[in-house]
């Protein structure tokens, strides 16, 4: 089968992607079922939900009469279409999304090898994937990012493999998207294009050619959204959610440890979680605009760090470690109505280890279904160290997996880190893995 028939879908991919669509409408049916539809829609949701109808309905990306500059309008506007018709049918659109995922993890995988069977076993890998069975059901944005994420990656994967710089633009415009839909790939292509330079070292024309045309794809429609947020609210930046989070999260864990106090009393005490609070802890900002508030808590948030640094980095990779191994049964476990009320809720302070045992010993049976679930996390890493070192796949395809599961690890860490931000490093693993288990079989 050439390269260039990847549009072609082979039979015997059509039973991992129906394994796939069974077992998340599995969980969708048993998650209505016994938690009805609010669990689906909680958390999150509401903040997506309101600016994505805004801009639907009345033309204006608005979170209530001010503009929106938390969240990009990506998946508030697809949530707000898909939910016209109520959370059930938004979460099954979502649904067979994500196990479409399975044919993007396919075309990524089988233009990065020529083994076939790597492809379709990736394939498999994926169709079973925790987080991603998970969090299909939950209307969150990790779906449709990681289904935009795939589609720019297998268009760069594409280019390694023909040097065709039309790739490069499309894999710009998918990765733009993607961004819109999360900022947490931001700075993706600037690390993506870095490593185009390295690839093409040997290439006059086309290392510095293909960055500066990829850059050019995806960069101007960063630009336009920041300048949307400038001239509405003063705010420069593409999203302030990364401020917040510095300041409510990030600087907040690092002054718990450092004066020794929880986590939730330091939050507090800055303002969270919402206007009424924050205004009630800084009365002084009354006034204040969105652009106002947010260089305050930039201001203070990178006090905060410059601080204590080492502490700052502590939090950061232990954060990364969140991210990494996480098993989510506590996210399974509340879809299914099962999670007890006393469960445990933050492992970055307490950290893992005397988090487990004291898991292990008030909740038994919550730590079995962790342990099952970290069973599976840790035999699909184990399976894909084997792929890095030996399973076939060529050196700049290596480099571009390992630089996208490198990035969304480093980025993700930090006080607010959960396992659900692994959902974009899930499809490399898979890919890796199914290397390794072809070597193994070899």
């Amino acid at each position: 089968m050439r390269a260039n028939s990847a549009a072609i879908l082979p039979r015997s991919l059509l039973v991992p992607l129906a394994a796939a669509a069974a077992v998340r409408l599995l969980l969708l049916g048993a998650a209505l079922t016994l938690s009805g539809t609010s669990v689906i829609a909680s958390g999150d949701t509401p903040s997506y939900l309101e600016p994505g109808r805004n801009l639907l309905l009345h033309g204006g990306f608005m979170t209530g009469a001010q503009p929106e500059i938390g969240r990009t309008p990506g998946y508030p506007l697809f949530l707000a279409l898909i939910s016209l018709a109520g959370p059930a049918l938004a979460a099954l659109v979502q649904v067979l999304l994500s196990a479409l995922i399975v044919l993007l993890v396919w075309r990524l995988a089988r233009a990065l090898c020529r083994d076939e069977r790597v492809a379709w076993l990736a394939a498999w890998l994926f169709a079973f994937e925790p987080v991603s069975v998970i969090f299909s059901v939950r209307l969150l944005p990790e779906t449709l990012f990681l289904a935009l994420l795939l589609a720019g990656l297998e268009r760069v994967a594409l280019f390694l493999r023909e040097r065709n710089l039309w790739r490069l633009m499309q894999a710009g415009l998918w990765l733009a998207a993607a961004t819109f839909v999360r900022p947490v790939s931001y700075y993706l292509p600037i690390a993506l294009a870095l490593g185009l330079i390295g690839t093409l070292a040997r290439d006059k024309k086309l290392r510095w050619q293909a960055p500066a045309i990829f850059l050019l794809s995806v960069l101007p429609w960063l630009g336009a959204w920041q300048l949307r947020n400038q001239i509405e609210t003063g705010f420069g930046g593409f999203s302030s959610i990364v401020v917040r989070n510095l300041y409510f999260y990030q600087a907040a864990e690092i002054e718990a440890r450092v004066e020794q106090r929880p986590f939730t009393e330091v939050q507090s005490s800055l303002g969270y979680p919402d206007e009424q609070s924050y205004h009630a802890h800084h009365p002084e900002q009354a006034g204040w605009n969105q652009a106002h508030r947010i260089a305050f808590m930039r201001a203070e948030a990178g006090r905060v760090l410059r601080a204590h640094p080492v502490t700052a980095f502590v939090v950061q990779a232990e954060g990364s470690a969140v991210v990494a191994f996480t098993p989510c049964a506590t996210e399974l476990l509340r879809l299914l109505n099962a999670y007890p009320e006393d469960g445990p809720q933050r492992v970055v302070s307490r950290g893992p280890l005397r988090s487990a045992v004291g898991l292990a010993q008030a909740h038994p049976a919550l730590a079995a279904v962790m342990a099952a679930l970290e069973a599976v996390l840790a035999g699909l890493y184990l399976l894909a160290v084997r792929g890095v070192i030996g399973g076939g796949l060529r050196r700049d395809g290596l480099a571009l997996l390992l630089t996208v599961a490198l990035y969304f690890l480093a980025v993700s860490g930090g006080a607010q880190a959960v396992g659900r931000y692994r959902l974009p490093v899930m499809p490399v693993v898979c890919i890796l893995a199914a290397a390794g288990w072809r070597r193994e079989k070899a």
